[in-house]
């Protein structure tokens, strides 16, 4: 299955742009990183802005490894830059898998899962969407 990550990365980056074309008026900038031998495989997302400056997303680290019953397994660990939590998808595989629709769904959680940012010039605690932050106490 190791050589599957190569494919599903590609599959990743697919269902990251149709899901999100442009982000934030910008484009996607990726970068692979593969070690075959030890069943890794990253892909390091981050965002062109239109004015050619490039900003960090996060990241989606594949792994590659047999359990104990013999039975192939792929985990995805999805982290984004400026947040602390990470989360976990596994894939195992199985005959009727559809590796198309599991590398989709890494897409969404990824994209789900991205922190929401404060607009600098919004007013109030606002959020760059426009709703409104709730203060504690």
């Amino acid at each position: 299955m190791s050589n599957r990550l190569l494919s599903l990365l590609t599959e990743i980056e697919r269902a990251l742009m149709a899901n999100d074309a442009a982000p934030d008026g910008g484009s996607w900038d990726t970068m692979r990183l593969i070690n075959y031998h030890q069943g890794l495989a990253r892909l390091t997302l981050a965002v062109k802005s239109p004015d050619h400056v490039t900003k960090t997303r996060g990241s989606i680290l594949l792994q590659n490894f047999t359990l104990a019953d013999g039975s192939q397994c792929l985990k995805a660990n999805l982290s984004w830059a400026e947040a602390e939590n990470t989360t976990v998808y596994a894939i195992y595989a199985k005959p009727q898998i559809n590796w198309a629709l599991e590398a989709s769904q890494i897409a969404i959680k990824w994209l789900d899962g991205q922190p929401v940012v404060l607009a600098a010039s919004a007013p109030g605690g606002a959020h760059a969407d426009g709703s409104l932050l709730e203060a504690a106490g």
